[in-house]
């Protein structure tokens, strides 16, 4: 629950979400399939819209720290969540016939849950088209040159050629990648997850320019909402503000 709401995803769809969650356990205890419905206690938080928790973002010197220090083994996958955004089960879902080298677009059409298993999109703005920087261009390119194809087609397959789990991606890859390279909390701890690339990715839009309109569809926002309540903060500038109503009052103003 708390991971949709870091998301982005509206408190009033998690409250939904978590009524059918208790409605479905309740029918299993009444079948006695299980002894106790979870769920029923569980309670969505308040908020007064005030107390929404600040997402991480990487620095740049993080950023690129994260690029060049990651293993080969995932360095090319770490590259593309900063680059496009997408979400690290869409990333593991990835297939090579997704990957159109001569329009310079990846299609995300799939992704893959917890379990390993593929399926559509989070939601039907999910499924989008990004455009590939010239870097992520080659690191495709050269990725595909010295991997080995396996059937399902996977741009990265773990070592038996199936979907890789996110929890050993994290825990032996992306976790001890953080820590040797000191980017820590105040505990020694990772400073943050791998979702936090895609974070990095929406800010380096944002850096550009680029409307929000154009993020959300990048970002496969089902609402401009969800990319506003999540990183609307990133588009605030008290200096541009600040010109801005200076110019106001000068076009008003002037004799």
């Amino acid at each position: 629950m708390d991971d949709m709401l870091d998301d982005g995803i509206s408190r009033a769809l998690v409250k939904k979400v978590m009524v059918s969650l208790r409605a479905i356990l309740s029918d299993a205890v009444e079948r006695e399939w299980i002894d106790h419905n979870v769920a029923a206690e569980v309670k969505v938080k308040r908020s007064n819209g005030r107390d929404r928790k600040r997402i991480v973002i990487p620095t740049k010197d993080e950023i690129r720290t994260i690029i060049t220090k990651a293993p080969e083994s995932h360095r090319v996958m770490f590259t593309l969540a900063i680059f496009t955004g997408m979400r690290i089960s869409e990333l593991r879902g990835l297939v090579w016939d997704a990957v159109d080298f001569d329009r310079k677009i990846i299609k995300v059409m799939q992704r893959a849950d917890e379990f390993g298993e593929l399926g559509a999109p989070k939601s039907r703005a999910g499924e989008r088209e990004i455009p590939m920087a010239p870097t992520v261009v080659k690191s495709l390119e050269d990725w595909k040159k010295s991997g080995t194809l396996t059937t399902d087609g996977l741009v990265f397959p773990n070592s038996a050629g199936k979907i890789q789990n996110y929890s050993n991606i994290y825990n032996r890859v992306f976790k001890p990648m953080l820590v040797e390279n000191g980017i820590t909390d105040d505990n020694g701890d990772a400073k943050f997850g791998i979702h936090a690339l895609r974070h990095a990715a929406a800010s380096l839009f944002i850096e550009q320019g680029w409307n929000p309109k154009k993020i959300q569809t990048l970002l496969g926002h089902a609402s401009i909402n969800m990319t506003m309540d999540v990183y609307g903060h990133l588009f605030e500038s008290p200096d541009e503000d600040a010109a801005m109503f200076e110019k106001l009052e000068s076009d008003l103003l002037a004799a």
